[in-house]
């Protein structure tokens, strides 16, 4: 993190009780909380075994919601996410079967190992927050997060996801492998019972639906907003960049920077909060070109460039 600062007391306890499960991942704990809170989503990208499933399901007991999970192969069909309409012999009528998009916190594992008709199923339900089967819309529970995961693109049997369904996603994160030191400690962790078994809620769903309500509280600073917007299109002019960061990504920007505000327990966003967001939220909104790919530039290395150049508006007092 770029700073420490004391997290919100309700959201700050679920972080320390990810911390107890997932070791050495609290960066990851506090943006996928920040996710859920802005009613955003997350793709996580890496190899398997380093806890992503733990992460989620550990999520989804602390704030006492439904888990599902999809384990996405080659032959899964979109039904098998959304549900569907099965004829009742007994009623005479069709009845809707629902399928696992309809939890509350929802594991979309190995995402990239489908085909792009069953993934274009999932990131649907994701933008509009509902399903509609047979001419019927169904809205998906609250609190609604989806954490995607996927093999890195040089795994054989995959189907990357296109740039424009990237955008969907809020924040792309990478958990990395532990430190000897951590890897030492969960092997004590998973000696005897799993922790998640003991884990218990420390919010109630209601409690964080209210919590997400809170968000429109969270003032962002017009000196701040013209900060997101000065990255966003410095990210469209870069000679590296085909494809700049779209207006839904400098909402997301702001979206995700004031989530990270209330789970540090402020109602207002200061510049901190985008540079230190903005690595995590816009390098999966941009296409560079070929040229810069064959030099081995990468949306990361841009990202941080254009931090490096954009001027940081001064900070002003904010009074609660």
């Amino acid at each position: 993190m770029a700073y420490k600062e004391e997290l919100h007391p309700l959201l700050g306890k679920a972080v320390d009780h990810i911390g107890k499960v997932i070791i050495g991942k609290r960066d990851a704990a506090i943006l996928s909380l920040a996710a859920i809170l802005a009613k955003g989503h997350v793709l996580l990208e890496d190899v398997p075994g380093v806890g992503k499933t733990m992460m989620v399901r550990a999520l989804a007991k602390l704030i006492g919601a439904d888990f599902k999970r999809i384990q996405f192969t080659p032959d899964l069909l979109p039904s098998d996410v959304t549900g569907v309409s099965i004829y009742n012999t007994k009623t005479m009528e069709f009845e809707y079967r629902p399928g696992p998009i309809m939890g509350n916190i929802v594991l979309a594992d190995e995402i990239n190992r489908t085909s792009p008709k069953t993934q274009s199923s999932l990131l649907e339900a994701m933008e509009e927050g509902s399903v509609t089967i047979d001419g019927k819309t169904m809205p998906l529970a609250e609190p609604f997060f989806v954490m995607a995961t996927q093999n890195p693109v040089e795994y054989e049997g995959t189907y990357p996801l296109p740039e424009a369904q990237l955008d969907r996603f809020l924040f792309k994160l990478k958990m990395g492998y532990p430190t000897a030191e951590e890897e030492l400690e969960v092997l004590s962790l998973q000696e005897g019972r799993n922790p998640l078994e003991t884990m218990e809620p420390v919010i109630s769903k209601e409690q964080f639906i209210s919590l997400q309500k809170n968000l429109e509280q969270v003032q962002v600073d017009d000196g701040v907003k013209a900060y997101i917007v000065g990255i966003t299109q410095q990210t469209r002019r870069h000679p590296s960049v085909h494809l700049g960061v779209s207006p839904r990504g400098s909402i997301s920007l702001m979206k995700a920077a004031q989530a990270y505000a209330l789970l540090h327990n402020r109602d207002y966003v200061i510049p901190d909060d985008i540079q230190y967001l903005a690595p995590y939220t816009l390098p999966h909104r941009m296409i560079l070109h070929a040229e810069a790919k064959f030099n081995e530039v990468t949306p990361e290395a841009v990202i941080k460039e254009i931090l490096s150049s954009v001027k940081v508006p001064v900070q002003r007092a904010s009074v609660r």
